[in-house]
């Protein structure tokens, strides 16, 4: 029997930090389903489940989310356009992939990428260049890594998205807005990705493939509500302060997966 009372609070916790932090919130809810539907969903696949009911989450918070920030205009538009088409491509392809890699697999890599990813927005590593002066064929390869690493560990792409211009020396609000917006096409993608690559598989019992449907209504109601809030934060608190806080919650998170 899976609760919806905790579903509700991961929720509205996920979409706060979604707002706030530009990451989808697939971050916290992964490995929070990992531990609510333990009981219910049949580990061989459960991994699979939380990363396929995440990112259908993430569709809804992430339309919530970027309205939020595009009224602060905060979103670099022409950042969301260049990385779009190959993170559609990237997040199909990581979705069906998924789905033959196991679930000890898919937790350590989801640790790792967190744990690097932590790294480095602590040490604010950073290019010499500007993001603008990058070549087309770098936007290319970086949204489909961007859409591929999303979907397989059931992100928005925030993690990796905010980084890559946080580096390329675009204002940390500026990158998490955009990070906001490139996880619609992510989610999208990869939903559709799980929903196809868990059709008929044995074990699968959520509802629509990989996506566990009472999860996905209790998570959306309360995510959509408090994302816009979170998004308001982000244009009130310290920039580095933020970016600090982003790294201290990678490294959380991927701790608690490890511990699973």
């Amino acid at each position: 029997m899976v609760e919806i009372v905790p579903l509700i609070f991961i929720g509205a916790f996920s979409g706060f930090v979604a707002g706030l932090l530009g990451v989808g919130g697939g971050l916290i809810m992964v490995p929070a389903l990992l531990y609510i539907l333990a009981d219910s969903i049949d580990q061989s696949v459960l991994m699979h489940t939380a990363i396929g009911t995440a990112l259908a989450a993430i569709v809804f918070t992430s339309i919530s989310s970027v309205w939020a920030h595009h009224k602060h205009k905060a979103i670099l538009w022409n950042n969301f356009i260049k990385l779009t088409p190959t993170i559609l491509l990237g997040a199909y392809s990581g979705a069906i992939i998924a789905k033959y890699l196991s679930f000890d697999f898919l937790r350590l890599f989801f640790a790792f990428f967190e744990f690097s990813v932590a790294l480095i927005m602590w040490f604010s590593l950073s290019a010499s260049g500007h993001v603008d002066s990058l070549a087309r064929w770098v936007w290319l390869v970086v949204g489909y890594i961007i859409g591929l690493v999303s979907a397989v560990v059931g992100i928005g792409g925030g993690t990796m998205t905010t980084p890559f211009l946080a580096y390329n020396n675009v204002e940390i609000k500026n990158a998490i807005a955009t990070s906001a917006a490139v996880g619609m096409p992510i989610a999208i993608a990869g939903s559709v990705g799980f929903i196809v690559a868990g059709y008929g598989v044995e074990g699968a019992t959520g509802g629509l493939g990989f996506i566990h449907l009472k999860a996905l209504t209790s998570i959306v109601v309360a995510s959509v509500l408090f994302a816009p809030l979170g998004a308001k934060v982000t244009h009130i608190v310290n920039s580095k302060n933020l970016k600090k806080g982003f790294s201290i919650f990678l490294g959380f998170l991927g701790l608690m997966v490890i511990i699973y």
